[in-house]
């Protein structure tokens, strides 16, 4: 696979981690301004609890559906959940149709159809990817309003542990990305490596292989982080020339774009009197710039060990990028430290 193509990809995958963040950090304001901002006290860091409570049922129960035959199923409600996001974007960015007797948010609606109808009729790489971007951007937006930053904290410390665990222990997640693969739905972006590449026609069936087409097996995808190879750490898929052949395209967890862009929108959302955004209507504080600029350093390096065959965990970087690059950022604005990490309230 020509190295140049690779280069190329990251790119691509840094764009749209940039392209997450800075869609969330524009939606905050008008997430609040549309009623979106559910939790009752964000500074909260028990609601990062209940989240990842929610993530593990949910883990055992698509497990469970994998294994009993529920992939349809699963592929329906993730299907259904794409739509559903969508309309919260689309609700606060299209204007509502004044015509009498439609109910509002008529077109986000309509919109976030489309989007439901793509993702299941014709679940093409750049369908799942465009949907991706705008699911990840609200994701992280609708956290970032309902998450303070030190809830936000708990939640990366919390996820980036159990990726390791996940990775380099249980191995868990491997049985999860299996059947997740298949489903052809935007828990996985997918960063082709040619022009002609298709996961439709590549991607094959969950546990098997599809050497002579250049796709990667589906037993080296990671659902949750990167990519993931045969020992189950996150590898972010090499394009090299593989034990089961080449491969046509890179494949990236949304969860690792939002993850840390929770970070991101939380630290342009909620920040301290004296901290003004940099840019006017968008909340891009300086925390939040280098928030960015840290999950971008840890993305960056986490491609660095893929393209030296090495395997690793993908939310310790990404999170861990983010987390020190707000604390930097932060102390950089003149907050305290005890402040910036959301800690004030409880001493």
């Amino acid at each position: 696979m020509n190295v140049d193509r690779r280069y190329a990809a990251v790119a691509a995958i840094v764009g749209i981690f940039v392209l997450v963040q800075v869609g969330a950090l524009a939606l905050v304001e008008p997430f609040k301004t549309a009623g979106f901002q559910d939790v009752e006290d964000p500074s909260d860091p028990t609601n990062s609890l209940l989240y990842i409570g929610a993530i593990l049922v949910a883990t055992v129960v698509m497990l469970g559906a994998f294994r009993y035959g529920g992939d349809r199923v699963i592929r329906a409600v993730l299907v259904g959940s794409s739509g559903y996001l969508s309309f919260y974007v689309f609700a606060v960015l299209v204007p509502t149709l004044p015509v009498a007797g439609v109910a509002a948010f008529t077109p986000a609606v309509v919109l976030a159809a489309l989007v439901t109808v793509a993702l299941w009729v014709h679940p093409e790489w750049y369908v799942i990817d465009a949907a991706g971007v705008v699911m990840g951007a609200g994701a992280a937006g609708l956290f970032g309003v309902n998450f303070g930053v030190l809830p936000a904290l708990v939640l990366l410390v919390v996820l980036a542990v159990y990726d390791a665990i996940s990775v380099y222990g249980t191995e868990h997640m491997l049985a999860l990305a299996e059947g997740v693969m298949d489903l052809k739905v935007p828990v996985v972006l997918v960063v082709p490596l040619s022009f002609s590449y298709s996961f439709l026609d590549a991607a094959p069936a969950a546990g098997g292989s599809d050497a002579d087409s250049g796709a990667a097996d589906a037993d080296d995808v990671e659902a949750e982080e990167a990519l993931t190879d045969g020992s189950g750490a996150s590898d972010a898929g090499d394009a090299d020339e593989g034990d089961d052949g080449p491969r046509d395209a890179f494949f990236i967890g949304l969860g690792d774009a939002v993850m840390p862009a929770v970070l991101v929108a939380s630290a342009g959302f909620f920040a301290p009197v004296g901290v003004s955004s940099l840019v006017p209507g968008l909340a891009l504080t300086l925390p939040a710039l280098t928030a960015m600029l840290g999950t971008n350093l840890g993305l960056l390096a986490l491609m660095y060990f893929v393209m030296q065959g090495r395997a690793h965990a993908g939310l310790p970087l990404l999170n861990g990028g983010a987390i020190g690059g707000y604390l930097a950022g932060a102390l950089a604005a003149g907050v305290p430290l005890v402040q910036a990490l959301g800690l004030a309230p409880y001493l």
